[in-house]
């Protein structure tokens, strides 16, 4: 199979709202470049759309840029959803990058998918998901009473 690569002069340019996205998190995560951005989004992205099901994975997408939501829902999710903890050490080991490093990642991402999902949504989110989430998404961890 050979690689076929579009010349740069007739890719189709990224949505002003993408575009706005990833200088979003390249300022939240204090990435030199958007490349870099763009890869973080990327990780976390799909790392999330292997975690999240139903109404609160379509109510995402469709908060989200086209390009971002389309990373989120081209995954297939997984049967047994990870913890917080166990979500940023499943993303390091597919990239080979450092536990900090990819906590840092995640954070950076998930505090601007936070700003355009809106709080009840995240909630709604964090209650769908395994516990550990609500930190990485810049929210104190709750537990109830027994």
């Amino acid at each position: 199979m050979t690689d076929v690569r579009v010349p740069a002069e007739h890719q189709q340019p990224y949505s002003t709202a993408y575009e706005q996205m990833l200088e979003k998190v390249r300022y939240e995560g204090a990435y030199p470049t958007r490349e870099r951005a763009e890869e973080a989004v990327r990780l976390v992205l799909a790392g999330l759309g292997r975690q999240l099901t139903g109404d609160e994975r379509v109510d995402l997408a469709a908060c989200l840029p086209l390009e971002a939501a389309r990373v989120l829902t081209l995954q297939i999710p997984a049967l047994h959803p990870l913890t917080g903890w166990g979500f940023v050490k499943d993303l390091a080991a597919r990239t080979g990058g450092s536990l900090a490093t990819t906590r840092w990642d995640t954070g950076s991402v998930f505090s601007v998918v936070a700003a355009h999902a809106g709080p009840d949504l995240i909630t709604r989110i964090l209650n769908h998901l395994p516990g550990g989430y609500a930190l990485l998404f810049g929210r104190a961890e709750l537990t109830q009473a027994a």
